[in-house]
C-alpha cells in the first residue's frame, strides 16, 4: 500500500499560509482525483484543496482552525483505497489513544481554566495561549497587544513585553517626567459599550467582514489620507460606448463597460507617474515594475473583494474588457483563486454603480493609492469653441483620488489624477472595436 501526502498548494506572492474552516471529508471516506478535501481561508478569500489522487482519506494533520504553510502536508490519502488496521502494532495502537486521551483531556483543562481562544481575525499560537494563562491575561488584555508578527500576530516577545509592562503601569502613571508616547506601540482605547435596546437586532459579522474590517483600521492608521478631485467630461466615451456596444459584444462575446476604459486611462497615467506605482516598507520606497490594477467588486452578501489584473498595460480594451468580465462574474460567485486578489499596484473602485458622484476611498495596503469613479451624469457645461463659448449638455464625472501623504505629494497626486481625466477626455471617437 502507498501514501500520498496532501499538500497545501502555492496560493499567491506573499500567501505563506492559511487556516483549514471545514474538512470536506472524514477519515475513511473514498475521495476521487480533483475532488475537494478541505475548505481554506486566507486574509483575502476562501478557497478549497483538491486531491491529485483516487483513495481514501487516511488521516488530516491540520485539524479545523489549525495553520496549515504553503509547502506542508495536510493530510495523508491512501492510494490503494484502504486504511489497513495491521499497520500499527498493538502498542503503537495502545500509545495513539492514550496520546489522543491526553490531548481530549487537555484541551478540556484549557477549556475550562482560560477563556483565551483564537477566532478568525485573531489567532494566537498555543505558546501565546500558555503564557497567557500562567500570567493570568485575559482575552481583552491579549486582544489590545499589537502583534509584531506576520499579519499582526502576538508573538512571545510580544506577550512577554507586555507582561513585563503591565506591572509598572500604575507607578509610571503617578510618574511627574512625562515620556514621549510611541503611538504606533500603544494599545488602543476600549470600545465604548453599546447599550441594545428592546427591537434591536444584534448581527454577528461574517469572517470576510470582520477581515475587512480589520484590514480598513490597518490602512487608516498607516497611510495619511489625502484627496483630490477632478471633474471629466465623459462625452466622448459614453458616445462611442453607446455606438459601438452591440458591435463590441458580437464580435469579441463581451460587454464593454466604462471599467476597462478606466483601467486602460490609469495604466497610461501610471506611466506617466511611475512613483504612483510604489509601495512603502518602512523608510523605503519599493518602485513597482509591473502595473497590476485592483477593481473593487461588492459581494451579494454586501461584502467587498478586489480581483486584481495583473500587467494590465499589456492589454488592448477587448482584453481589459475580457480580464474585468471574467473576474467581476468569479467574483460574485466566490470562484476566485488566492493568486487573482494578491499583487495588486494600483487600484480603482466604481462607486458611481451606487448613483454616488463623490468619494473618499481607503487605499488598500500596501499600495499608496486608489482612484473612485464616480456617477456619469448629464450637466449643462461652458465648450469653447473657435466661435466663442456656448452651453451644451455633456456626460460629467468626478474622480476622486485618494493617496498616501507620507510618499505622494500634493502635487504629485493632482497632476497624476488630472492625467487620467486628460486620457478620459481625450479619448477617439473614431477608436476602433
Amino acid at each position: 500500500m502507498s501514501d500520498y501526502k496532501l499538500i497545501l498548494p502555492s496560493m499567491g506572492e506573499g500567501v505563506m499560509e492559511a487556516t483549514v474552516t471545514n474538512w470536506l471529508k472524514n477519515i475513511g471516506d473514498k475521495i476521487t482525483e480533483d475532488e475537494s478535501v478541505v475548505e481554506i481561508a486566507t486574509d483575502k478569500v476562501d478557497s478549497d484543496v483538491p486531491t491529485p489522487v483516487s483513495g481514501v482519506l487516511k488521516e488530516i494533520l491540520i485539524p479545523v482552525d489549525g495553520i496549515a504553510k504553503v509547502g506542508e502536508p495536510i493530510a495523508i490519502v491512501s492510494i490503494d483505497g484502504v486504511v489497513e488496521e495491521e499497520e500499527t502494532t498493538k502498542t503503537d495502537k495502545e500509545e495513539v489513544i492514550v496520546a489522543a486521551q491526553t490531548i481530549e483531556k487537555d484541551v478540556e483543562t484549557i477549556k475550562s481554566e482560560t477563556t483565551v481562544v483564537s477566532t478568525d481575525d485573531k489567532f494566537y499560537s498555543p505558546l501565546v495561549k500558555s503564557i497567557a494563562k500562567e500570567e493570568g491575561i485575559s482575552q481583552n488584555e491579549l486582544d489590545q497587544i499589537v502583534g509584531s508578527g506576520k499579519e499582526g500576530r502576538v508573538t512571545k516577545d510580544d506577550i512577554l513585553n507586555f507582561v513585563k509592562n503591565k506591572g509598572t503601569q500604575t507607578a509610571a502613571s503617578t510618574t511627574a517626567v512625562k515620556q514621549p508616547v510611541d503611538v504606533s506601540k500603544t494599545s488602543p482605547a476600549p470600545a465604548t459599550p453599546i447599550i441594545v435596546n428592546d427591537g434591536d437586532e444584534i448581527i454577528e459579522m461574517d469572517r470576510m467582514r470582520k477581515l475587512i474590517a480589520q484590514n480598513m483600521l490597518q490602512a487608516k492608521q498607516t497611510a495619511p489620507h489625502v484627496t483630490s478631485f477632478v471633474e471629466v467630461d465623459m462625452t466622448n466615451i459614453v458616445l462611442w460606448r453607446d455606438k459601438n456596444k452591440n458591435e463590441f459584444a458580437k464580435k469579441y462575446g463581451e460587454k464593454i463597460t466604462f471599467m476597462p476604459i478606466f483601467i486602460e486611462a490609469v495604466t497610461k497615467a501610471i506611466q506617466d507617474f511611475p512613483m504612483i506605482n510604489v509601495s512603502v516598507d518602512g523608510d523605503k520606497i519599493i518602485k513597482k515594475k509591473n502595473i497590476n490594477v485592483g477593481m473593487a467588486a461588492a459581494l451579494p452578501s454586501g461584502n467587498l473583494i478586489v480581483p486584481v489584473i495583473k500587467n494590465a498595460n499589456q492589454y488592448n480594451l477587448a482584453g481589459l474588457a475580457k480580464q474585468v468580465n471574467d473576474l467581476a462574474s468569479r467574483s460574485r460567485a466566490n470562484k476566485l483563486k488566492p493568486d487573482e486578489i494578491q499583487g495588486g499596484t494600483y487600484t480603482i473602485t466604481n462607486i458611481g454603480t451606487f448613483g454616488n458622484i463623490l468619494g473618499t476611498p481607503i487605499i488598500p495596503q500596501p499600495q499608496v493609492a486608489i482612484l473612485a469613479v464616480g456617477a456619469i451624469v448629464k450637466k449643462p457645461a461652458v465648450i469653447e469653441t473657435p466661435q466663442g463659448d456656448m452651453i451644451a449638455i455633456r456626460h460629467k464625472m468626478y474622480l476622486s483620488h485618494a493617496y498616501d501623504h507620507r510618499v505622494v505629494d500634493g502635487a504629485l497626486g493632482g497632476m497624476f489624477v488630472k492625467r487620467v481625466a486628460e486620457y478620459l477626455e481625450g479619448f477617439d471617437m473614431n477608436t476602433p472595436i
